[in-house]
């Protein structure tokens, strides 16, 4: 069977997105900080990079809650980001 289709194979992959983002997000305040990229271009990156962190985080206890239930993990799906930021607030 195919890890990637896996519970924990899939949940890893989500995972392993989840460092990428962060690392990104270190990346982009350390080019403003060695003035490569403008505070503007640092911020609409950033809120890039939140929602799709969001959408992920999402996703994940998305699949854990339907593990739990006995429900099929692969069963959960990405949600939009206006539904994802709504429900975080």
């Amino acid at each position: 069977m195919d890890e990637q289709r896996t519970e924990g194979g899939a949940d890893r992959r989500i995972l392993e997105r989840i460092g990428e983002m962060v690392e990104a997000e270190r990346d982009l305040r350390a080019a403003l900080a060695e003035g490569r990229i403008d505070q503007s271009t640092e911020h609409r990156e950033l809120k890039d990079i939140e929602e799709q962190l969001d959408q992920c985080w999402d996703l994940l206890r998305q699949r854990r809650a339907r593990v739990r239930a006995g429900e099929d993990p692969d069963g959960a799906s990405v949600r939009s980001t206006d539904e994802v930021e709504r429900y975080e607030s």
